[in-house]
């Protein structure tokens, strides 16, 4: 009888970043444990970005939006609600990490995978209604027609809370692609394990490259280069740190970026319309 095979440990997945479509590793070389709340091994490696790979991402979300806003608001939708199919039909994978990378219940996990898949047909819905809602045909004086209409901010940048959230993550993410912006998006420490399985959904669902873009990392670390970098036109700094939303905010006055506070109903118009600008009209009548 031949002896029994010996034990091998589990080797962590090392999860990578996900920038313009593509995964890369950090160019740091850099990584950090995600570890499950009791667990003694890691469940995986995970990129620590650095400040360098921020600007990559900024120049990929750069790159896609003028493209990204140009498509039908329906176009978007069917994306999005694309997104919300992938991420259910990964349903096997996306249980695995909740439960043994992030320590949920079985329950916990079906409740979060839901919601999340949930946020993103909510959004998949919203993307060609809000411009009628909140659009405006407006009484002047004068012989004109005047007509105010939504339009997309730019490229907006997503600081996340270290405790893993997904139907918070996709919500905020889903609101502002709806409305034709582009994202790059910050989930720190354990959130930052949410990246891997958001991007290969994300990947494989039509949604060009560049529209969204995931780090994981330190919030201390890039918060600050959120706030600075000219080219990001918003800002949701989602962390529950009085001291250092006031630094930010300073910081993102350079280039007069729009802050928005991280309160709110998660599924509701107001989240899509804090990314937009309007647009206002003036057509003449008559000769």
């Amino acid at each position: 009888m031949s002896p029994p095979l010996p034990t091998s440990l589990p080797v962590p997945k090392t999860h990578k970043l996900y920038i313009g479509g593509e995964f890369p590793r950090s160019e740091s070389g850099r990584s950090y444990a995600l570890t499950r709340p009791g667990a003694k091994r890691a469940y995986a490696q995970l990129c620590l970005a650095s400040r360098k790979d921020l600007r990559a991402a900024v120049d990929a979300a750069r790159a896609a939006q003028a493209g990204w806003a140009a498509r039908s608001a329906y176009n978007r939708g069917q994306i999005l609600y694309r997104m919300a199919e992938m991420i259910e039909g990964r349903a096997d994978s996306w249980q695995t990490l909740l439960r043994s990378g992030l320590g949920h219940s079985a329950a916990q996990a079906a409740r979060a995978l839901a919601a999340t898949v949930d946020a993103l047909v909510y959004y998949a819905g919203a993307s060609d209604k809000y411009p009628q809602i909140i659009g405006a045909v407006n009484p002047v004086a004068g012989p004109h027609h005047n007509f105010t209409t939504p339009e997309a901010l730019g490229v907006v940048g997503l600081v996340f809370d270290d405790g893993p959230d997904p139907a918070a993550s996709a919500a905020r993410i889903a609101a502002a692609i709806a409305a034709g912006n582009t994202v790059v998006a910050l989930l720190p420490g354990p959130a930052g394990g949410l990246v891997a399985e958001f991007g290969e959904a994300f990947a494989t669902a039509d949604l060009p490259a560049g529209v969204v873009n995931l780090l994981s990392g330190d919030a201390a670390e890039l918060t600050p280069q959120f706030a600075s970098h000219m080219e990001i036109q918003g800002l949701a700094f989602l962390r529950d740190e009085p001291a250092r939303r006031i630094e930010v905010e300073r910081a993102a006055a350079d280039n007069m970026k729009r802050c928005v506070a991280s309160h709110g109903p998660l599924l509701a118009l107001e989240r899509v319309l804090d990314f937009v600008e309007y647009k206002t009209v003036w057509h003449p009548i008559g000769t």
